[in-house]
């Protein structure tokens, strides 16, 4: 018997089994239609494990679910710069997807980390959409190898928490395009991710489950995307109106009632039946090739699994700070191990994307196991309750000023950071600074490792502190994986993947965050991130791209050449230090003589080297033209922009070693001319600007009177050309100037 095509199926379907289709059958499953042959498929939360819910376990699934590996969640991932080692833990993602029947995993989330108070930026990869965007597509190209779909989230312009279902991001074309969505595109354009997940959030006042722009336009038509739109969960405002604007399949149940609403619709001609055809075809698509990709007998390897979890966590911790070589530390050295988060990890975040791990692991067990002699003290408690601060602090005092080291464990409480809410400050709790000062007090020689979901302000104490580790949310191997990079098992060689500002004030959203009244205004435009702190000149704690090793790196012999796929940088890079390490070469782009607005520099590119002890390589990082591009509005179209770029590579976005400029030869962008045209604009025209000063020169007597004239030309040349009837005597012939305009169009 001949398999039919989803064509053939959905023209077999009534109108019923085409409106069930498009909606979930209950929280995490789709409807199937089994005398059509369509399957029923289970869509689960991810992005950093597989949170499926036992059927005894309560509706959401937040209270129990299978065991399964929880990897560092994306705030550690996006610390790696490692598309290698995201692929690598997308196929095990994959793998355990597809041992529990998952047919799409819920991730990756990629939304722009625009403010650092967003609650759920622990779930998200970068500040940058080029990072995003190329660790986004790793995860996606490793997860979908296994036969188990990805859903890319949250589209678009997602970044808080505050009033989310029902806050309008509102956002100017330029940054829209070239920052919150370009992440989407490379990870659309480049490796089709099986769905799309829209958001709560409406865009520029409308729904994103509704936006025929967003969902159509962009995402279809520019983009080519081929498979489902699926909402979030409870994101749907108007079932008839997302479908027809190119919503596929509403998550979850709505216990028919939507389904019945589409019917309606179409009946009473108010949605074409060829549009949910359409949408039914998809969901039919999608649950054919997630029954494809099934395997009964599929399994993975708990161990191998909570290996790689525990390396990708190493692969995530970055060495803020290093004085004096304190780290790493030797195992003969005593050391103080300090801070409940020591005992009790918080591994990671809150919300819809809580893993019960397979094992876990804590810090104080992994440095007990490597440290010859040890101590422990809670120093304070996770739970809020200070009664017994004074106590607990003088028993980790105690500890301190009896080892060689200590090593205090800080960061922010579950309860501050979560989904749903965003976080009011990015402090640190006052119990635990009162800790660290007095543990300093007795031990100048002591290693403050962090515990947080998104970035923290360090104030004071880190000029105090000799060696700061950023320990994040590293999954349920991250006690080995900071116990590898303590001692050195593990060279660090994670970068920031977002700023560390001084204060909160100084952050380019603090103005306009969260918004107000429904809406919030996106007023930073396109200086997000480090683009902000770097068009300001404004100091940081540390910046983007920041991260040490415990050896050091030198760059040579930096060439640049620019073709149709963009600037190409090779660089030498030598391991000068007396340790094996990797380092994460960073490519910068700048155009200082632009027409349009710029960030001073913008990442572009960047490349892992893994080198021994004094060996050399050449890192070749390539920034694709396509990247290089900016939306110019007046066309509506990316441009890549002609000129000599300023080309830098570094190890980080304040830590430029190597830089050169290369002409770029771009596109050409030919505006309409006509009478709002002005006169410095028509002059700057390549084949209007000739004809027209031809035209002057012979009204004012020839080349040299024109010449004599610049002046006027000057103090002029941003008047309209309609408005230089008013200079009539200065010789200007309007109507010769529109007829020799209406002649350059036509030529073009």
């Amino acid at each position: 018997m001949t398999e039919k095509s989803a064509a053939e199926i959905v023209a077999s379907l009534t109108l019923e089994e085409k409106a069930s289709l498009t909606s979930g059958a209950n929280f995490w499953t789709t409807k199937a239609v089994e005398r059509a042959g369509v399957p029923s498929i289970v869509l689960t939360d991810g992005p950093h494990g597989v949170r499926l819910q036992r059927e005894s376990a309560d509706h959401l699934g937040l209270a129990d679910s299978i065991p399964a590996t929880c990897f560092p969640p994306a705030v550690g991932l996006g610390a790696s710069f490692d598309t290698e080692l995201l692929e690598r833990v997308g196929v095990a993602l994959g793998e355990e997807a597809k041992t529990e029947g998952v047919g799409v995993l819920l991730g990756p989330g990629i939304n722009i980390k625009r403010s650092p108070l967003c609650g759920r930026n622990f779930e998200y990869l970068s500040e940058d959409p080029i990072v995003s965007g190329i660790l986004g597509s790793a995860l996606v190209r490793g997860l979908q190898s296994q036969g188990v779909g990805t859903s890319l989230k949250h589209f678009a312009a997602n970044n808080q928490e505050n009033d989310r279902m029902r806050s309008s991001s509102d956002v100017d074309p330029r940054p829209l395009r070239e920052i919150y969505l370009r992440g989407f595109q490379r990870v659309v354009e480049d490796e089709q991710p099986w769905t799309v997940m829209c958001s709560y959030n409406k865009l520029n006042g409308v729904y994103t489950s509704e936006n025929p722009w967003l969902l159509n336009t962009v995402l279809r038509d520019e983009w080519g995307f081929t498979g489902v739109v699926v909402s979030d969960w409870g994101a749907v405002n108007d079932r008839v109106t997302g479908v027809a604007a190119g919503l596929d399949l509403e998550m979850p149940s709505s216990d028919g009632r939507t389904d019945a609403e589409l019917v309606a619709a179409v009946r009473a001609g108010e949605l074409d039946e060829a549009v949910l055809d359409l949408a039914a075809l998809r969901t039919v698509e999608l649950a054919l090739k997630a029954q494809a990709g099934a395997d009964a007998n599929a399994g993975y390897d708990v161990d191998a699994h909570h290996a790689l979890a525990r390396e990708a966590a190493a692969r995530s911790i970055v060495l803020l700070k290093n004085e004096s070589e304190l780290l790493p530390l030797a195992p003969s050295a005593s050391v103080a191990i300090i801070g409940e988060f020591a005992r009790t990890p918080r591994y990671q975040g809150a919300g819809s994307s809580m893993i019960n791990p397979t094992k876990l692991d804590t810090a104080l067990e992994e440095i007990g196991a490597l440290a010859e002699q040890s101590s422990f003290a809670a120093g304070f408690t996770l739970d809020g309750d200070n009664s017994d601060a004074a106590a607990l602090r003088d028993e980790a005092v105690a500890a301190a000023a009896a080892a060689d080291v200590a090593v205090v464990f800080l960061g922010i409480p579950a309860a501050e950071e979560s989904e749903g809410f965003d976080r009011e400050h990015i402090e640190l709790p006052a119990v635990q600074l009162e800790l660290l000062d007095a543990v300093l007090a007795v031990n100048p020689r002591t290693v403050v490792v962090l515990s947080n979901g998104g970035v923290v302000r360090l104030g004071d104490f880190e000029a105090r502190v000799p060696a700061i580790l950023e320990g994040w949310l590293l999954g349920q191997a991250g006690g080995g994986a900071t116990a590898d990079v303590l001692y050195g098992v593990v060279n660090p060689s994670a970068r920031l993947s977002e700023t560390f500002p001084m204060r909160i004030e100084d952050s380019p959203a603090f103005l306009e965050f969260p918004g107000e009244h429904g809406h919030v205004r996106y007023g930073e435009g396109l200086f997000v991130g480090y683009r902000w702190y770097d068009a300001r000149k404004l100091a940081v704690q540390y910046p983007f791209g920041h991260g040490l090793s415990y050896t050091t790196f030198a760059y040579s012999g930096l060439e640049l050449t620019a073709d149709e796929a963009g600037i190409t940088a090779t660089v030498t890079v030598t391991n000068t230090g007396g340790r094996d390490g990797r380092e994460v070469v960073q490519l910068y782009t700048g155009l200082a003589a632009s027409g349009v607005q710029r960030a001073p520099q913008e990442l572009k590119g960047f490349a892992s080297v893994e080198l021994a002890a004094g060996e050399s390589r050449t890192a070749s990082i390539t920034a694709r033209r396509e990247d290089l591009t900016y939306w110019d509005t007046r066309i509506d179209e990316w441009i890549l922009e002609s000129g000599e770029y300023t080309v830098s590579v570094g190890a980080s976005s304040r830590d430029i070693r190597e830089s050169g400029t290369v002409t770029v030869a771009g596109d050409a962008v030919l505006l309409p001319l006509g009478p709002d045209t002005s006169l410095g604009e028509v002059m700057a025209d390549p084949v209007a600007g000739p004809m027209v000063m031809q035209a002057l020169a012979a009204s004012f007597g020839g080349d040299n009177a024109v010449a004599g004239g610049e002046e006027i030309f000057k103090m002029i040349g941003s008047l309209p050309i309609s408005r230089l009837k008013t200079f009539a005597s200065l010789g200007f012939d309007v109507d010769g100037i529109g007829q020799l305009l209406d002649a350059a169009n036509a030529g073009r």
